[in-house]
């Protein structure tokens, strides 16, 4: 039976045309702002600047951040997907009755500042780095924390959209072992909560710079900063560049868990 309270195709083709305006104008207006010339011409001088190997110095704060920013991104998904989400299927299956209070400390990092947070990890850090040293990819235990309330959510909600019990039971029947049950079982049916968490958490690590800047590591945004005190226009470059490699990020993604519930559906 057709959902009434499902919106018209109007209602979501206004919905979606309004969103994608409140979207798109800032990102106009900042390529304008990238091309436009003080005659009050247009041109693309500044973004083949950015290409130029002569202006590599100047520019090389934001590379060095974005390699930083794609290893923390790297570690902190693999953070969420082979220890959070394993915790989580654990407490759905053996302990629920410990879910709320699982639930409170995941989703506490969200309502503690930044700056809190900072002044809570610094005496650890200093152990971190006597320990395993100060490279960029430490600030990834850090992140770990700050996307635990979006990927908590992400996750849970697909746990809640399955019979985990009823699939893990019929799989020990058959004689599978746990860790082949978690990869072709649970891990197949977690596939959308798995991959928001994922998306979530890039896109976190991708735009943090509170933490990385009180803990001078150098990342993409610490990166920007550095580079917007020297050459605003190349910052508004780079800042176009990353927003539309996490607008790619997200089809890739998207077109992955598609593909995916494509081939698990009968």
């Amino acid at each position: 039976m057709k959902d009434v309270l499902a919106p018209s195709p109007v209602a979501r083709w206004a919905i979606g045309l309004i969103v994608g305006v409140v979207f798109a104008v800032p990102f106009a207006a900042t390529l304008l702002f990238t091309l436009a010339t003080p005659d009050g011409g247009y041109s693309i001088d500044r973004w083949l600047a950015i290409a130029d190997p002569t202006n590599a110095a100047r520019y090389a704060p934001v590379w060095t951040g974005l390699g930083n920013s794609l290893v923390l991104a790297v570690v902190t998904v693999a953070i969420v997907l082979f220890l959070f989400a394993p915790t989580m299927v654990l407490v759905a299956l053996r302990f629920p009755n410990l879910r709320r209070g699982f639930e409170f400390l995941a989703l506490l990092p969200i309502a503690i500042p930044a700056i809190v947070l900072v002044v809570g990890l610094a005496p650890i850090y200093l152990t971190i780095g006597r320990a395993v040293g100060t490279g960029a990819w430490t600030l990834a235990f850090a992140y770990g924390v700050l996307v635990l309330p979006f990927a908590y959510r992400s996750i849970q909600a697909s746990i809640d959209a399955v019979d985990l019990r009823t699939l893990t039971e019929a799989a020990r029947t058959l004689g599978a072992a746990w860790p082949t049950i978690l990869i072709r079982v649970v891990a197949p049916n977690l596939r959308p909560g798995l991959l928001a968490a994922s998306l979530i958490s890039v896109a976190v690590v991708l735009g943090e710079f509170t933490i990385a800047s009180l803990l001078n590591r150098p990342v993409l945004q610490t990166g920007l900063v550095v580079v917007n005190r020297q050459d605003a226009w190349a910052a508004a470059i780079f800042t176009l560049l990353a927003l539309a490699f996490a607008f790619v990020l997200l089809l890739v993604i998207g077109r992955i868990g598609r593909v995916g519930s494509g081939r698990n559906a009968p």
